[in-house]
């Protein structure tokens, strides 16, 4: 009788997180097919478990599928993991996954934390549609035809990136797309954890050429059309901020993080209203 697979999510920093259920199974299984056997082993460590551990990433997942499959046909259970969050979503794992469904193979899934569903929800950014983009590709003209395609999509967009790249992203954003309404979030569920929110241009500035540190998940507004209409209900809620105290400057970026407006026009009509 063939074994079970299990993709199991873990950890995406705070190992407070893992599940009773993720823990037992990662205890139980035969043998645990990893992102990054060490950084897996410390994660193990950890929980206090023991077990076997291969490696299964990028480079080797070709190769390795098969003597997984191997395993699982002649009854044994396996469980896949990533260096954090769940398995599959922009990592190794769907190769086997694939293979597994397409001979019958049970295939179980222990959900647990993700990145992706983490810096979404933590936006601030509408979240009832969104695409998931992954990683984009690294050279600029591959990435700008990318951010492209994205132009008239109205969905709020996940992106991720390493850290080095963030802020030229965030300048290919604003070249191809315009000042949207950006999250960038780092460091989710950790120490450090921080989410930078505004327009493009804001981030960009607070960022000041340089790179934050820690995994990087950027949230990015989808296409609306009425930015016009969007300005002019803006400027009341900003002005009565105003009015109550607050600097014009402060006001405008409060209400711009809120509403698809950029801080510095509505602050440039707060000033010109005076």
């Amino acid at each position: 009788m063939a074994g079970t697979l299990f993709v199991v999510g873990t950890p995406i920093g705070n190992l407070g997180d893992a599940s009773p259920r993720a823990r037992e199974t990662l205890a139980g299984v035969d043998l645990i097919a990893a992102e990054d056997t060490r950084r897996t082993g410390r994660l193990l460590q950890g929980f206090g478990v023991k077990a076997k551990l291969v490696s299964l990433f990028d480079g080797n997942e070709r190769e390795r599928t098969p003597e997984l499959l191997a395993r699982l046909r002649q009854g044994s259970s396996i469980a896949i993991v990533s260096d954090g969050g769940m398995p599959l979503v922009s990592d190794p794992g769907y190769r086997l996954v694939a293979a597994a469904v397409g001979e019958g193979i049970d295939v179980r899934v222990v959900p647990g934390p993700s990145a992706l569903v983490a810096a979404l929800v933590v936006s601030g950014l509408p979240m009832q549609r969104f695409a998931f983009e992954g990683f984009l590709p690294r050279k600029a003209g591959e990435r700008r035809r990318r951010l492209e395609t994205l132009r008239r999509d109205p969905r709020t967009v996940v992106i991720y990136e390493s850290p080095q790249r963030v802020a030229t992203l965030l300048r290919d954003v604003l070249a191809t797309l315009g000042d949207r309404r950006v999250a960038v979030c780092r460091e989710l569920t950790k120490l450090h954890e921080e989410v930078l929110r505004g327009r493009v241009s804001d981030v960009l500035g607070e960022l000041g050429g340089a790179a934050p540190k820690g995994e990087v998940v950027v949230v990015l507004e989808g296409d609306h059309d009425d930015v016009a209409g969007e300005l002019t209900a803006a400027i009341p809620e900003a002005r009565a901020l105003v009015d109550s105290g607050m600097r014009a400057r402060e006001a405008a970026r409060t209400v711009a993080a809120r509403r698809r407006v950029a801080a510095n026009d509505l602050y440039r009509a707060l000033v010109t209203d005076r």
